[in-house]
């Protein structure tokens, strides 16, 4: 007995919207990803092999000529503890210490100070080894 089918089956499949889904969203990617800068300084950071993650809410940089930095902002050391009582009362308030191997040990101290007056939780910022 000899049965037949009426619908025959086509089992080829067809690629090309699933390339352009592909390449639609590596462009995306590539350019979200140039966007994103989390440190618009270029300093020489410590080394280290220990992670800590957490959520950043500021970010306070000390340059070789011992410039102090809040997120981008130039000021003064005197100026710090202004700005860092501003986030002090959020909830969870995180600042990321960036100081380059140069820096007197000093000059850190004096900000992770300021920090622990006002109960602040500050992270030193590494590159990893």
């Amino acid at each position: 007995m000899n049965l037949k089918t009426r619908n025959k089956r086509n089992v080829d499949f067809n690629m090309s919207s699933m390339t352009d889904i592909v390449f639609l969203l590596l462009i995306f990617f590539m350019l979200t990803s140039t966007l994103v800068s989390p440190n618009a300084l270029k300093l020489l950071l410590p080394k280290s092999s220990g992670k800590t993650l957490a959520k950043q809410s500021v970010s306070v940089s000390i340059d070789k000529d011992l410039n102090f930095y809040f997120n981008k902002d130039m000021i003064n050391i005197s100026e710090l503890e202004g700005r860092l009582i501003t986030i002090a009362t959020e909830e969870d308030a995180t600042v990321v210490l960036n100081a380059e191997k140069s820096v007197p040990i000093e000059e850190v101290v004096k900000v992770m100070g300021i920090a622990n007056k006002l109960k602040i939780k500050m992270i030193l910022a590494t590159d990893p080894e």
